[in-house]
């Protein structure tokens, strides 16, 4: 469902990304581990399209991103470290425009049940987003997901600034959808809620994915050590 082939990216010479090879299947969570600089938010940003790479591919269900951007962006969905919505208007009417712009036109209950599924309180749905917690938001864009029936989900430090029950909250929910067959692909600093959600997890140094291992393969302290090791 997501897929890297040699993807590399450099900048006036210095190089980003380098030769990157990737496959994360149908269902899959892949947590990419790594200091900043290492190449995780580049990686990200190949696939959304947001940079074209210098070199190799990228492909979302079996789209290449640079051949064909526009159809590669209905199968995905991204949730940045601060999810941008509207702060003047409401969760609720928040979903209804972004589904919109992809194309949904959903009723109002039916997007009630995804708000409620992404675990943002009914209380809180018709409420501004301007008031809303971080957590919250990021509900909210666990929830454009949904409507938009995203195959493939991209976050880039979902967790960061979360207390640990909304952290914990956000990693069921990412469990949850995994279950349903939703591919994702997470860059974090979080080693332990990276071994805690993560089925595969990959170390990127200086542009590389220079270890890859099963999550069920390693204990926490293991991974820490591992990752210190790496940096």
């Amino acid at each position: 469902m997501i897929e890297a082939k040699q993807l590399s990216k450099s900048y006036g010479g210095q190089i980003a990304l380098q030769a990157l090879d990737m496959n994360i299947k149908e269902g899959e969570i892949f947590a990419l581990l790594g200091q900043n600089g290492a190449g995780k938010t580049t990686t990200i940003n190949c696939f959304l399209g947001f940079v074209e790479p210098t070199s190799g591919e990228a492909l979302i269900h079996g789209v290449s991103v640079s051949n064909n951007p526009l159809e590669s962006k209905q199968y995905l969905a991204y949730i940045p470290e601060t999810v941008m919505l509207y702060p003047n208007l409401s969760g609720i009417e928040n979903l209804a425009f972004f589904s919109s712009l992809a194309g949904q036109n959903y009723s109002e209950e039916k997007l009630k049940g995804f708000l409620s599924k992404s675990g943002l309180q009914e209380s809180a749905q018709k409420q501004r987003v301007g008031g809303y917690s971080k957590g919250m938001r990021q509900k909210v864009g666990i929830a454009i997901a949904l409507a938009k029936k995203a195959k493939a989900l991209f976050l880039d430090e979902p967790t960061s600034g979360l207390d640990p029950k909304a952290s914990n909250e956000f990693s069921e929910i990412l469990k949850e959808l995994s279950g349903e067959g939703t591919a994702i692909l997470m860059a974090t600093h979080d080693i332990f809620r990276a071994k805690e959600v993560a089925h595969r997890i990959g170390i990127m140094k200086e542009g590389q994915l220079v270890s890859e291992l099963n999550a069920v393969d390693i204990s926490a302290n293991e991974l820490e050590m591992l990752y210190l090791k790496t940096i």
